[in-house]
């Protein structure tokens, strides 16, 4: 394990000195199921595995949601080694940012004010500095991200790309429960009723995925069913129901091309996200 940039650099300069390639899962911690996912891809097609564990304060709004966010660390060390990880770097705050909050930061663009970004002012800004600074902290590699932050993994491909940066952003499928509940670090923090609310948000995109499938290419019709379902859910508060380009993120009138469903809902104190790829022409 490293705790510093310094550190975690060598190891990888070094790996890619000798011939090895090098692959990158950049997480918060607080592993599950879906963490796990990223850690195989990895591990098949990579040479030196590096998972990243940082719960990155840039990208929280509500200092109350930074305090909450879990982190169990050494449950985590057990995850990566059963995985076969060669290398966690966890640093604290001060190592990435040795002279507090970055003065100069990645600025997502309107990508990054759209939905989160609308709902989460500055998530996207806190999102891209410190993913930036990963990627600066590994050098040339292979990064695996989820799915399920789909407009996230676009602000990075977008960054990456615009950017010139030596990465090779790579997604992987959204991991979900029996129900359909995509796992996240959040939800261990539901009660046991929101907990059985929760999967709400997967049937919602899934009735929007089989209307569409049918034959509705009228982005609002599916809106109003992904709202229906989820509005008709007890404990369950809509944040945003959007069909949006898979490209641009912008919400479409007419599915015409690969197009997804979003949804956001709070649960009590917590708020999950969800998104399913549409059936296209």
């Amino acid at each position: 394990m490293t705790r510093t940039v310094g550190d975690t650099l060598r190891a990888c300069e070094e790996a890619r000195a000798g011939g090895r390639s090098v692959g990158l899962v950049p997480t918060m911690g607080a592993f599950h199921g879906g963490h796990r996912s990223l850690m195989r891809r990895a591990r098949a097609e990579r040479d030196l595995v590096v998972v990243s564990i940082f719960v990155n304060p840039l990208q929280f709004g509500d200092p109350s949601d930074l305090e909450r966010y879990p982190r169990d660390e050494a449950a985590d060390l057990r995850v990566a080694q059963a995985e076969g990880v060669d290398l966690v770097f966890a640093p604290a705050v001060e190592a990435m940012y040795p002279n507090g909050e970055p003065v100069v930061a990645v600025d997502p663009g309107p990508l990054g004010e759209r939905l989160e970004g609308a709902s989460r002012p500055g998530h996207f800004r806190g999102v891209a500095t410190v993913v930036a600074k990963l990627f600066a902290a590994v050098g040339p590699c292979a990064a695996y991200f989820g799915e399920k932050d789909a407009q996230q993994l676009a602000v990075i491909r977008a960054m990456v790309r615009d950017l010139s940066m030596p990465v090779d952003v790579r997604c992987c499928p959204v991991v979900r429960d029996p129900d359909g509940l995509a796992l996240s670090s959040r939800n261990r923090l539901l009660t046991a009723e929101h907990r059985e609310a929760a999967p709400c948000l997967f049937l919602a995109l899934s009735s929007a995925a089989e209307r569409a499938r049918g034959g509705e290419r009228d982005a609002a019709v599916l809106v109003a069913a992904m709202a229906r379902e989820i509005g008709a859910t007890p404990h369950a508060r809509i944040d945003y129901v959007a069909v949006v380009d898979d490209e641009s993120f912008e919400q479409v009138g007419t599915i015409e091309r690969p197009a997804r469903g979003l949804v956001a809902a709070r649960f009590g104190d917590v708020r999950l996200i969800d998104t399913l790829l549409l059936p296209t022409p």
